[in-house]
């Protein structure tokens, strides 16, 4: 994914401040004990963008919680997942700690800090309540507040409300945990679901799986709730595939990332055509795409990518459905939002 600066059209540019300071629980305690018992020298720490200005801090708390032989080292690489771990400084460490993530797979080297969140969800979640059209309501929320996951099902219930809730795949940690790639905990019978948490990306591709859902989004870190609204990202992806109808050649992009690989669509796209050539890479941006000389691209890796980013990049940049609809082989009014099942 793009490190440039937001611009209009990008799904992360939501136009909020934040109202409230974020205080994470570290779990610097269960990192300590694992050096302890592990007799560790080497530490690698990963945090996910965001939160890699607070990584020193973390460190030097750690340094003065472990003997003075102990190494820790900060990721530099890129981080928008549990899928995305650095696996250059995991293969070089005694223990490897990702921050800002539930675990997408268990491993005894690997230890994940979901950084839950403390801020209070229900003064919003009060205020959404007027979005809610029936008395059935789905719940999902991330992994920052699933602290607070059966305290929110509680609180619903005790208002009069029916909580449908389920765990998805094996993608998800938890039950009525959402990604930005996979929204299984909302396949429920109900047609409101409320979405607790901060951002618009999960909630719209949410309502983009789930059309016939009215998703309501409670932002309990910016406090406010809006009604996820699909419109104006489908015209972006409407526009992406049209431009893409004329293109012959194409680059498909396999992403090399440990946890958003999937080679098997790849190769099915080069099957059945004789103009798309297979292009390997760690991290995708527009700078190492620009110096191809392809009329496309198709992202076999993270959705993210395309959803996010697709805008910045010099060609049309589609998901593997879209690929479909612009060669021909479905049509136009198929067109959904890709999600990405199972681990590897």
């Amino acid at each position: 994914m793009s490190q440039d600066a937001s611009s209009e059209g990008d799904l992360r540019n939501t136009g909020m401040s934040l109202k409230h300071d974020r205080e994470w629980d570290y779990e610097l305690e269960r990192i300590v004990e694992a050096v302890e018992e592990r007799d560790a020298k080497r530490v690698g720490l990963q945090f996910p963008e965001g939160l890699k200005r607070r990584g020193p801090a973390v460190a030097d708390d750690l340094r003065q919680l472990c003997d003075d032989d102990v190494t820790f080292m900060l990721s530099g690489q890129p981080c928008y997942g549990a899928c995305d771990l650095d696996t250059y400084l995991m293969r070089r460490t005694d223990v490897f700690v990702h921050f800002g993530h539930s675990p997408m797979k268990e491993s005894d080297k690997i230890i994940y800090v979901p950084l839950f969140s403390n801020v209070d969800p229900f003064p919003i979640m009060e205020d959404a309540l007027d979005d809610i059209e029936g008395d059935e309501v789905g719940l999902v929320t991330t992994a920052q507040h699933m602290n607070r996951f059966e305290e929110m099902c509680d609180w619903l219930e005790e208002r009069g409300y029916t909580v449908q809730t389920r765990k998805g795949d094996d993608r998800l940690t938890y039950e009525g945990q959402v990604l930005g790639c996979n929204y299984a905990s909302a396949d429920i019978p109900a047609d409101d679901v409320l979405y607790v948490g901060g951002g618009k990306f999960h909630p719209l591709g949410l309502a983009m799986e789930h059309p016939d859902k009215n998703v309501v989004i409670a932002d309990p870190v910016n406090n406010v709730v809006t009604i996820a609204d699909t419109r104006k990202f489908m015209k972006q992806r409407y526009a992406s595939v049209h431009k893409a109808m004329d293109a012959e050649k194409w680059g498909v992009i396999f992403c090399t990332k440990i946890g958003q690989g999937r080679m098997e669509i790849a190769e099915e796209i080069l099957e059945d055509n004789d103009n798309a050539y297979l292009l390997t890479m760690d991290e995708v941006t527009p700078d190492r795409l620009r110096n191809f000389d392809m009329d496309a691209f198709v992202n076999t890796g993270c959705p993210r990518i395309t959803t996010d980013d697709g805008p910045r990049f010099h060609k049309p940049m589609l998901t593997p459905q879209e690929y479909r609809i612009a060669v021909g082989d479905e049509p136009l009014d198929a067109l959904e939002f890709d999600t990405f099942h199972g681990t590897w």
